[in-house]
């Protein structure tokens, strides 16, 4: 069975978002492009090392792992992700302040989607394809005894846990626009960006506006971004899948003052 996704949290903690206490926050924003390059999968060579500072994401009472791979999917170099009754991710460190880089724009392109996939239920939290957005703690949005699960945490890791996150999926049945948190824990929302078999095998450009979502779930200005992750899971229902990542990136939204 897998993890509670508060575990997904320490685990993307545990094995990649550990250095975000001790970054600047302020190193995006003097002379600050208008796109920030998060997974830039193209540039990579297929079957070669992956873009700078993306890391794989495991989780210790899982035995079987995703497989992740670059490979060439057309005139191109992307993510191919393979799932059979599995789950792993693949989780890069950022620190991106959403006011000023409020829009991520990603491609995905899945195989199949699951017949027991179900937004709502723990049994049926797997999916062909999802992109994480976590978000770095804040002290001042968290009770007190948030606060002391918080620091057990850092005495654990080192470091604090992500606040919360976003998690934008291709669920099986749900409606396009769903908004959910997740079953295991309200720390994730769920958002449900592509449904259904209709666009099966076709290359998807995505976007988001994570400022919005993040307020919008969770009633409250967002803390910074800490980092992104990918993830093909199908451990809690036992199926398999296939999906395609393409490029990630965060963008400034044109002509706001956010």
């Amino acid at each position: 069975m897998a993890p509670s996704i508060s575990s997904v949290i320490v685990g993307l903690v545990s094995s990649v978002l550990v250095g975000m206490t001790l970054a600047d926050p302020n190193w995006l924003q003097a002379g600050s492009p208008t796109t920030i390059e998060v997974g830039p999968f193209s540039t990579a060579a297929a079957g070669g090392s992956w873009p700078d500072g993306w890391k794989p994401l495991t989780f210790p009472k899982i035995p079987q792992h995703t497989t992740y791979q670059l490979v060439k999917d057309g005139d191109r170099v992307t993510v191919k992700a393979v799932s059979q009754a599995s789950s792993s991710g693949y989780t890069k460190e950022i620190l991106i302040d959403p006011k000023e880089f409020p829009i991520i724009q990603w491609q995905w392109k899945v195989s199949n989607i699951l017949t027991a996939g179900n937004v709502a239920k723990k049994e049926g939290d797997d999916y062909p394809a999802r992109i994480y957005v976590t978000f770095q703690y804040d002290s001042a949005k968290v009770s007190l005894f948030g606060k002391a699960k918080y620091e057990a945490a850092k005495l654990i890791y080192g470091r604090y846990p992500p606040l919360g996150a976003l998690n934008y999926i291709w669920e099986s049945r749900a409606p396009v626009g769903t908004a959910v948190p997740n079953p295991y824990t309200e720390q994730v929302h769920m958002i449900v960006v592509e449904s259904g078999p209709a666009k099966l095998n076709t290359w998807m450009t995505e976007e988001r506006n994570v400022y919005d979502d993040y307020k919008r779930a969770f009633g409250e200005e967002p803390p910074l971004i800490s980092g992104i992750a990918i993830m093909t899971d199908t451990d809690n229902t036992g199926e398999s899948a296939e999906a395609y990542y393409g490029d990630i990136i965060f963008k400034r939204k044109i002509g706001s003052n956010q």
